[in-house]
């Protein structure tokens, strides 16, 4: 998500729902809060011949280059992917915080201040413990491209885009921790991160809702159809730039394929890895057709 300035705009149109649903959500980020930095107990390191991230979440699997892979390249492409999905996290968090935090107690976003204080102060909690995990068991963070904006936008279209934008990223990543925490052929410290990161995102993901769904009220009521159509198009080429972000020539590379550039442009142009992104993006993209802000589930090839 590229950064931008702070779009003033008129105050949302909140409801009486809205404003239970931050009173609950706050009292539960209360309830449930915990500090990362006693929680974990970071092992000194982590058992290299295990695997570090359930095989059905990796971007090879469906396809006959998952079919080829020996124990120990399974074992090794797991670690990357890993850490790329880690990484993803810190890039994606760094941004969203950055949107926040230029709105927070800002014209056109009173009510929902006192919940973003929860947010910013979780999520760059999340940031602190994802980025540890990189540092401490892949020794480093992948880097990550932003997607170029195409558009000035107005106040109130770039507000839901920045939100948008936020929501989707945390309904895609929610679906990999959900799997993940579950998932007892990996090790307890992959889970609990995995884990954790779920508790506080189901809060986030449930304030995404009803924030995005105001804020498309509110554009929808003063926009022309034109500029729905273009807000819609730049939201689909956002979500298939994410999923396109989890098929990483650096992880291949690390893994130990000979020529991982091939390799990502095979699984990329692959019409079995699809089903599994669908069902990665199954919840946002029901949500986005509900509200109308997508018109159908198409995505486009980046």
């Amino acid at each position: 998500m590229a950064a931008t300035g702070t779009a003033t705009a008129p105050a949302l149109p909140t409801t009486d729902r809205f404003k239970d649903v931050l009173d609950r959500l706050s009292s539960k980020a209360v309830a449930d809060y915990y500090n990362p930095y006693l929680e974990f107990d970071w092992p000194d390191r982590l058992e290299e011949n295990q695997l570090w991230m359930s095989p059905e979440l990796l971007s090879v699997y469906g396809t006959r280059h998952f079919d080829r892979l020996d124990q120990a390249t399974l074992y090794r492409l797991s670690k990357w992917e890993s850490i790329n999905f880690y990484s993803l996290n810190v890039h994606g968090i760094r941004e969203l915080l950055i949107e926040v935090v230029n709105r927070i107690h800002s014209p056109g976003f009173e009510v929902p201040s006192d919940f973003f204080h929860h947010f910013i102060g979780e999520e760059n909690e999340h940031m602190w413990f994802f980025a540890e995990f990189c540092r401490r068991y892949g020794g480093k963070i992948y880097g990550a491209m932003g997607l170029p904006g195409d558009s000035d936008w107005e106040p109130e279209a770039e507000n839901l885009l920045v939100f948008a934008r936020i929501l989707l990223f945390e309904e895609l990543v929610d679906h990999y921790n959900t799997a993940m925490a579950r998932d007892a052929r990996l090790c307890e410290t992959i889970r609990q991160v995995n884990r954790l990161h779920h508790q506080d995102e189901s809060r986030h993901i449930a304030f995404g809702r009803e924030l995005v769904g105001l804020l498309y009220t509110r554009l929808r009521d003063t926009a022309t159809e034109e500029r729905l159509r273009e807000v819609e198009a730049y939201l689909k080429r956002y979500v298939a730039f994410t999923i396109n972000s989890f098929y990483n020539p650096q992880v291949y590379r690390d893994a130990g394929v000979s020529d991982p550039l091939a390799l990502r442009s095979a699984l990329l142009s692959d019409e079995r890895r699809r089903p599994y992104e669908r069902g990665a993006l199954r919840k946002p993209l029901a949500f986005f057709r509900k509200t109308g802000i997508f018109t159908d589930d198409s995505l486009p090839s980046l």
